[in-house]
This record gives C-alpha cells, structure tokens and sequence, in this order.
C-alpha cells in the first residue's frame, strides 16, 4: 500500500511564500516601491514644515516691523497704511506729497495723526470723501487741539492762513479734527487727527 504524497510547501509558517497567483516582487518595483513612499513622507511632512518655517518668518518680520512703528515717537515721514486709513477714515488724496503720520493707541482710544500737502482739487477731494466740504472750514479755526499738535509736533504759527472744521460721524466710527493752511491756496497743507475708540 502507497502512502500518498502531500503538496510541498512553499514556505515555512514564518515565512510564507508569495500569495497565490502572484508572483515575487524584483528589485526594480521594489526600489520604485520604497522611492514613492519616501517621495510620499517628504511631502507629507516637508511641505507643512516648510511652510511653518517660513510663516514663523514673516510673522517675526511682522512684528519687527509693529515694534518699530510702535516705538516711534513723533510723525513718520510715510504714508499711513491702506487699513489704518480706512480704520481711521482718513483718506490722503492719491496726488499728495509730504505725507506723515503717526499711532497712538490705548486702553480708551486710538488716535491717526496725518499730515500732507495737496492741491486745491486734492483737498476737495479729501474733504469730500471725508464727509465734509470746503464750505465747512471755518477760517481763523484750527480744530486741532494744542496736546495733539504738541504730540506730534505741529506748529499752527499765527501768520499762516488757518481755517479748520471737524467731522462728527456716529459711533463706533472714528471723529476727525481737520486743520488746513490755505496761506497758498494752489497748495493746501493739511493736519487731520482722526480719534476711535475700540
């Protein structure tokens, strides 16, 4: 009597051979294999660190460049922002020149101090888009107050032409003082302090 014989295994319980059907993996797809997963974790986690070391940066930057404007004192011989202007509610005309501000900020208020130079359509423009007109200044007025022009400077000297008018808007909007020389009204110097409270 034969005693039949068993398939051969093609592994050991530890070390099963390939499934059924398929076959052993070369060298070729496994290099492929290995490349793509690396490729893939590179990604994966490369790309969003990358991006933290740069954001890290610019937010570094960002608060150099705060810190600075901050410890300022006195006005900046620069145009205020586009968002501290639309904050503020203190549009400089796109023809001006000599343009300086300066912050302040506290617990009660913040306060936008600008000056620029213009020309007569320049500041009918200003005094249009700032809720105001020509009409409304009052001559001999400077609307600016003395602690504010000390502040920054400015010195409203009594032989220049000084005409001023302010602008109440409804709260929480900003209020602007607007003191204008108009001693050569081709080219109109303008002194505004717009105050916010948050």
């Amino acid at each position: 009597m034969t005693t039949p014989t068993l398939p051969r295994p093609t592994g050991s319980p530890e070390y099963p051979g390939p499934p059924e059907g398929r076959l052993p993996e070369d060298r070729r797809h496994m290099l492929r294999r290995r490349f793509l997963t690396l490729l893939t974790i590179v990604l994966l986690v490369g790309v969003p660190a990358g991006y933290l070391v740069i954001s890290a940066g610019q937010s570094r930057d960002s608060g150099i460049d705060k810190e600075r404007e901050s410890s300022a004192s006195g006005l900046q011989d620069n145009w205020p922002s586009q968002m501290k202007r639309r904050v503020f509610e203190v549009p400089v005309p796109s023809d001006a020149w000599n343009v300086s501000y300066y912050e302040t900020s506290n617990w009660k208020t913040s306060r936008l101090y600008v000056q620029f130079t213009t020309t007569a359509a320049g500041l009918d423009a200003y005094l249009h888009d700032s809720g105001t007109s020509r009409a409304a200044l009052t001559p001999g007025d400077l609307t600016v107050g003395t602690r504010d022009a000390e502040i920054v400077g400015w010195d409203f000297r009594p032989d220049r032409g000084w005409s001023g008018t302010s602008v109440d808007r409804e709260e929480p909007r900003p209020t602007s003082d607007i003191t204008v020389d108009l001693t050569d009204p081709a080219f109109p110097r303008v002194y505004v302090v717009s105050t916010t409270s948050p």
